[in-house]
């Protein structure tokens, strides 16, 4: 059965992987990075199936689905990687063991950072070939907190366990016509407060429209939290900090560079095995917010995509550095 499950994209923990992490036992750079880390800042890619990080987290190049199935267990034993983004789960939710099984590819102190389903955040269906019939219609599930705790919340609880970091409820360019003319603030509160209570949820909009006072009121009442983020359609990091303190949970993913379209840039970076646009500035802003939330003890989870800068792994090790330099200072 869990060879079968492992097809679906589960994934294979058997002994017999196929791939192993990259040795990093003469990098004293990595070594000294991790050390100075707090362990409270985690620092991850979006997602780990990607053949070109050989050498990098991989110690050998082997196949996306090879990755996909056996990659995690390797993947989490980069000393600066305790953490990964879940993006699949945006196009379907997952089944409580497939999360069961990615909890025990990884170690205790690891953490996954989990995308909530589209059908929870799109209020209308877009025009496009994947939707099918659906495209164009209304969905009846549009911020439905009961369909959202059966289908996405509880799986995730249950199987993750305390391996469980947030989930993020990604919200696209609105609709607004979807919304009935109600206030997106406060359907998006009604929306959060009726979720289970315990889980770290955090909300990622990408209509800059939205980033007001009374989203951010909104998300404190619920106990929910800003998913900063870093998309061409957003306002810089530290910008959307202006609206939106940082709390508890400091929630960030660095996704597209300002100016980049998703497919150009996917085009343009593969196989994602260097820098190849370089964005300090932004990296800088990211750092920053990091040790501002580490000053308040706020626990800190950064998902790096590699449509940021063309390598997501070699991202996360400047910013973890750019991190340990300002909280050396």
């Amino acid at each position: 059965m869990a060879s079968q499950l492992s097809l679906f994209g589960g994934v294979d923990t058997s002994s017999k992987s196929e791939v192993g992490p990259v040795p990093l036992d003469d990098d004293d750079e990595v070594k000294r990075i991790a050390a100075e880390l707090p362990s409270s800042i985690r620092i991850g890619t979006s997602s780990w199936s990607f053949p070109g990080w050989a050498g990098l987290v991989y110690d050998r190049s082997v196949s996306k689905p090879v990755l996909a199935r056996r990659g995690l267990a390797a993947y989490a034993q980069h000393p600066l990687l305790r953490m990964v983004g879940v993006d699949r789960s945006y196009y379907a939710p997952l089944e409580e063991k497939v999360f069961a099984e990615y909890a025990a590819a990884v170690p205790e102190d690891f953490r996954f950072l989990v995308k909530a389903c589209e059908q929870c955040t799109v209020g209308r269906y877009p025009r496009h070939a994947r939707y099918g019939e659906q495209g164009g219609k209304i969905n009846p599930f549009y911020l439905d907190p009961g369909f959202t705790s059966d289908e996405v919340v509880g799986p995730y609880v249950t199987g993750l366990g305390d391996k469980a970091g947030p989930l993020v409820f990604q919200f696209p360019p609105q609709q607004r016509s979807a919304m009935g003319g109600k206030d997106f603030a406060g359907i998006l509160y009604d929306f959060l407060a009726a979720l289970p209570p315990g889980p770290t949820y955090a909300v990622e909009i990408r209509d800059a429209a939205l980033l007001t006072r009374e989203y951010a009121v909104a998300l404190e009442s619920a106990g929910a939290f800003h998913c900063y983020n870093v998309h061409p359609k957003m306002p810089s990091p530290l910008m959307q900090r202006r609206f939106v303190p940082i709390r508890e949970q400091l929630v960030v993913r660095w996704m597209l560079g300002h100016g980049q379209e998703y497919e150009a840039a996917k085009e343009r970076y593969q196989p994602f095995d260097r820098i190849v646009d370089a964005a300090p500035a932004t990296r800088n802003e990211i750092a920053e917010l990091c040790v501002e939330a580490n000053t308040i003890n706020s626990n800190v989870s950064v998902s790096i995509n590699n449509k940021a800068e063309g390598s997501a792994p070699l991202s996360a090790r400047a910013l973890a550095a750019a991190i340990a330099t300002s909280l050396s200072r």
